[in-house]
C-alpha cells in the first residue's frame, strides 16, 4: 500500500487536488482512501453526494463510496471524548485520592491540538486498510502539517524523559521509596499508558517515514506562496521529511488577450519556473494543474482535474529517498568528524545549535528539532559549524578522554 500526504499553503486548494488525485488514481483501477480531517462541508461539494451505507475502511475507520473512492472523516471530538473518558477510568483510583469529580462524555469538548492527535491516529488505522492500494491523505495547511507530522518522534522523547522505562522496572520497590521520600509514587496505570502511548506513537511514525509514503505540496504560484513554500521547506527538510512534487495549482491560461490575466499567467509561469529550478526546493519537479474559471465541484471538474499529467501517485516520482545525515570522517586531514545536514533554503541568520548531553538542539526559521546524535559524536565535542549550498556542516571534534586511542 502507499501513502500520498498532501498539504500546501492556506487557500492554496489543497483539498481539491487531494480529491483530484484519489479520483485519477482510481480511474487508473487502484482501490483508494481518501482521508480528511478537514470538518467543513468542502470535500462533500467536491466529491458530490455520497451514496451507500458507511463501511468499515479500517478498524475503527469508518468510510463512505463517493466518486468511486472511499471518503473517511476524522472525528475530531470522538476521539478526544474516548481517550479522555478512558483514562479517567484508568486513573479513577487516584481521582478518587484527591476528591476530583470525573468529566462526563457528554460535557467534554475538544482542545487546541486534539485535530493533530486525531488525524495521526486515523492515519494509522489508514495505513492498515485491508485492499487498499493508496491512501490519500488531505493535510492541514503546510506549518501545521509539519508541527503535526514531527510530533509523534517529539512525543516519544518526551514520554522517555518524563516516564523511563527503567523507573518502569523497578515498580517492586515503589511502597518502599514511598515511604523513603514521603511521597507517592506513580501508579502502575500512568507506566502501562504511556507504554501504550509510545506503541501508537511509534505506529504512526513507521508510517510517516516509511518508504511508500510520500508527500505533495499544493501551492498556487505567487509572491506569497513563494514565501511559505521556502518556509515550509525548510521545516520538512529539518524533520527529513522528503518531498515528492510540487503540485502548482490554479494556473491561468497563456496568451490571454486581457492585460489583466495576461499579467497574472506571466507571474504564474515566473514563479512556477522558478520552484522548479530553485536551490532550495532542490530537484523536486512542479506538476502544473489548470484554472477551471470557477470554484470546483462535483465529480465532473474533479475528472477534469484528475487528467492532468503526472497527477496519479508515481508518475512524477513521489517516491524519494530522504535526506541522510551522514557523518564524515576527516580526521586523518583536519582532525575532526563533520555531521552534514542538508537544509535548502537556509540562510545564516535563522540558524541556531545547541549540544546537551547526546542530544543537539537545532532550530531553522520557526522550526525546531531535538536529535540524539549518532555514537561516534556523543564522544567528541562541538567545534564549528558553517553553512553553505544550502547545507549545514558541524564540525566535531574527538574528546581524548573518551576516544579510543589507536594502539
Amino acid at each position: 500500500m502507499r501513502i500520498l500526504l498532501i498539504t500546501g499553503p492556506g487557500g492554496a486548494g489543497r483539498t481539491t487536488v487531494a480529491a483530484a488525485t484519489a479520483v485519477a488514481a482510481a480511474r487508473t483501477g487502484q482501490r483508494v482512501l481518501l482521508l480528511s480531517a478537514d470538518p467543513g462541508d468542502h470535500l462533500a461539494a467536491l466529491v458530490g453526494e455520497q451514496t451507500g451505507e458507511p463501511v468499515e475502511a479500517a478498524p475503527g475507520l469508518a468510510a463512505v463510496p463517493a466518486a468511486g473512492v472511499l471518503v473517511a472523516r476524522v472525528d475530531c471530538g470522538g476521539e478526544f471524548r474516548e481517550e479522555l473518558v478512558a483514562l479517567q477510568e484508568r486513573g479513577s483510583a487516584l481521582l478518587g485520592m484527591v476528591g476530583a469529580w470525573p468529566l462526563g462524555a457528554e460535557e467534554l469538548t475538544e482542545l487546541p491540538g486534539a485535530e493533530q492527535f486525531a488525524l495521526l491516529r486515523a492515519l494509522r488505522r489508514a495505513a492498515a486498510a485491508p485492499g487498499t492500494d493508496l491512501v490519500v491523505v488531505d493535510l492541514p495547511p503546510l506549518h501545521q502539517a509539519v508541527a503535526t507530522l514531527a510530533l509523534p518522534a517529539q512525543l516519544r522523547r518526551y514520554l522517555a524523559r518524563l516516564l523511563p522505562a527503567e523507573r518502569q522496572a523497578a515498580r517492586a520497590l515503589r511502597p518502599v521509596l514511598a515511604q523513603l521520600a514521603g511521597v507517592p509514587m506513580p501508579a502502575q496505570w500512568l507506566y502501562e499508558a504511556a507504554a501504550r502511548w509510545d506503541e501508537e506513537l511509534a505506529a504512526v511514525q513507521a508510517v510517516v517515514e516509511a518508504a511508500d509514503t510520500s508527500l505533495r505540496i499544493v501551492a498556487e504560484p505567487g509572491p506569497g506562496a513563494d514565501a511559505a513554500l521556502r518556509t515550509g521547506l525548510l521545516g520538512l527538510a529539518l524533520e527529513q521529511l522528503p518531498v515528492g512534487a510540487i503540485v502548482a495549482n490554479r494556473m491561468v491560461p497563456q496568451g490571454s488577450p486581457d492585460p489583466w490575466l495576461a499579467g497574472l499567467a506571466a507571474q504564474q509561469e515566473k514563479y512556477a519556473a522558478q520552484w522548479a529550478g530553485a536551490e532550495w526546493a532542490g530537484d523536486v519537479p512542479v506538476l502544473p494543474l489548470g484554472h477551471l474559471g470557477r470554484d470546483p465541484a462535483g465529480l465532473e471538474d474533479l475528472i477534469g482535474l484528475a487528467g492532468a499529467e503526472g497527477l496519479v501517485p508515481g508518475a512524477a516520482g513521489d517516491s524519494r529517498p530522504s535526506r541522510a545525515w551522514v557523518v564524515e570522517d576527516r580526521r586523518a586531514d583536519d582532525g575532526v568528524l563533520v555531521w552534514v545536514v542538508p537544509l535548502p533554503g537556509a540562510h545564516k541568520r535563522d540558524l541556531d545549535l545547541v549540544r546537551r548531553g547526546d542530544e543537539l538542539l537545532l532550530a531553522a526559521g520557526p522550526y525546531r528539532r531535538i536529535v540524539p546524535l549518532p555514537s561516534a559524536l556523543r564522544r567528541c565535542t562541538v567545534s564549528g559549524a558553517a553553512l553553505a549550498g544550502g547545507v549545514l556542516r558541524i564540525r566535531f571534534t574527538p574528546d581524548p578522554d573518551l576516544w579510543p586511542r589507536r594502539p
